[in-house]
């Protein structure tokens, strides 16, 4: 979708017989409706990531794959495989997907609440506003999954811990500064790969969305 340029439209239409001049209103009523459409485009992919990461999660859930590779790292950390120790990983892991899934769905009903309050015909202050409430919603959502994440990240660390304590192991200081590095590593590039994503698909559109505030905003100023 090319971008609209407020100021080479205004360039063009000036230079258009009278008969074919837009007036400002239109002008408005373009930029409104091309703004409703960039917060529709955020609210589908979130729901298309919803549905993604909930299939995904049952799949691993049924399949037992996360728990594998969880046990396997304290397999090589030194630690007995138990039922009771798969008992209460996947306790947690249940848990902590049950919160990662709620936040999101909380996050696309605010996407479609925002996109359905949002009216091409109403006051144009209104609008702006509204627009800026549903930046600030998509920036806590991309926020709150960072956060999320680093906090799963930490959660599953100290459980390995207390289970390697309550089994009674000891790891040796090379073993114990690999995990450390590694969990470290593992989750600086699970930030940045997350982070990227949310800044190439959301940040395209919401870099169009904010040049069509501020196109929106001059409008205001000028008291249309």
């Amino acid at each position: 979708m090319p971008d609209f340029d407020l100021d080479s439209f205004k360039k063009t239409w000036q230079e258009q017989p009278v008969q074919n001049k837009y007036d400002d209103n239109e002008i408005l009523q373009m930029l409104n409706r091309k703004s409703r459409n960039y917060v529709k485009y955020i609210f589908w992919i979130s729901v298309v990531e919803f549905l993604f990461f909930t299939t995904i999660g049952l799949f691993y859930v049924i399949q037992g794959k996360e728990s594998n590779s969880f046990l396997n790292i304290l397999e090589k950390l030194g630690a007995q495989k138990t039922p009771d120790l798969e008992s209460s990983f996947n306790h947690i892991y249940l848990a902590l997907k049950i919160i990662s899934l709620s936040v999101t769905a909380y996050f696309v009903y605010q996407f479609y609440q925002n996109y359905r309050k949002i009216k091409i015909e109403e006051n144009l202050k209104a609008f702006i506003i509204k627009i800026i409430r549903f930046k600030k919603t998509v920036n806590a959502f991309i926020l709150i999954n960072i956060a999320l994440l680093v906090a799963f990240t930490g959660i599953f660390t100290v459980f390995i811990f207390y289970i390697l304590n309550s089994q009674h192991i000891e790891v040796t200081n090379a073993s114990l500064t690999g995990f450390l590095v590694g969990i470290i590593v593992a989750t600086g590039l699970s930030v940045l790969l997350v982070w990227l994503y949310y800044k190439l698909v959301y940040g395209i559109i919401m870099r169009k969305l904010d040049k069509n505030l501020k196109q929106l905003k001059n409008l205001d100023s000028q008291e249309i």
